[in-house]
């Protein structure tokens, strides 16, 4: 249909990306070649809570889920308007195949929703929607994904906001520098596995993948690929758009149209 939207998973960063050129240019160039979205729906790694919950749809307020930096990060603003229809479509899509909802009106966008849509949708006029993962289960959030996938239809962006290694005990002091082995390991792997379309042995990276326990030690990072693997349900095998590293971490992102 000429108004499917692309499902995207982007490896989000943390407050400062604001201050690396490279990465704010890649993501504003990404948003820049997509079609106009209509209304924007999250995941992101911020965010778990079960049932899967629907946050806020009227004002949406800036959740500032981070400590330690710099006061002007705390500062940055993103008055995207709600989105009430897209929620209720939501709603409506999940109740219609039993899954349980909750309405949490007063949360806002995580860092995993707005950093990103600061550099992609500068102007902060497309309507926004941030969801709960209600787990960590591959299997449940690829089910999930295909349960959302109706609304692509309607001019709706699929965006799942992780980060594509995440081990911050483990990663680089410095932006500069090669990789730790088990980063690019891994990223290594990621990428010829998605390319390869094999869907399974993402969804069980865990027992697949080389450093998995070290480029995932908690797996919320990655899990938002799976909601936007089944929200995508055919087509080609996920687009690379943006790789290389951050700090020695993987900020692979990918397009799945």
């Amino acid at each position: 249909m000429a108004d499917r939207m692309p499902v995207l998973y982007l490896s989000h960063g943390a407050p400062p990306l604001a201050d690396d050129p490279t990465w704010t240019r890649e993501l504003a160039g990404w948003s820049a070649d997509l079609p106009r979205p209509k209304a924007i729906l999250v995941v992101s790694a911020h965010w778990e809570e079960a049932p899967l919950s629907i946050g806020a749809t009227t004002t949406v307020p800036l959740v500032y889920d981070f400590w330690g930096f710099p006061e002007r990060y705390y500062r940055v603003t993103y008055p995207a308007p709600g989105a009430p229809d897209l929620a209720a479509k939501v709603e409506r899509l999940l109740r219609s195949t039993t899954t349980p909802v909750h309405r949490d009106p007063t949360r806002g966008l995580d860092h995993g929703a707005y950093v990103p849509l600061v550099e992609m949708f500068p102007s902060a006029d497309i309507p926004v929607l941030q969801v709960s993962m209600p787990s960590l289960d591959p299997t449940e959030l690829f089910d999930l994904g295909r349960k959302l996938a109706p609304l692509r239809d309607e001019g709706v962006l699929v965006i799942g906001s992780g980060f594509f290694t995440h081990n911050l005990s483990a990663m680089r002091t410095g932006v500069d520098g090669p990789p730790p082995s088990w980063s690019a390991e891994f990223d290594h792997w990621g990428a010829e596995t998605l390319a390869a379309g094999d869907v399974d042995a993402v969804l069980d990276f865990e027992n697949k993948a080389p450093g998995a326990s070290l480029a995932h030690p908690r797996t919320e990072h990655f899990a938002p690929l799976f909601v936007a693997l089944g929200a995508q349900t055919t087509g080609p095998t996920p687009r690379t758009v943006i790789d290389g590293y951050w700090f020695g971490l993987a900020k692979r992102s990918l397009q799945l149209d």
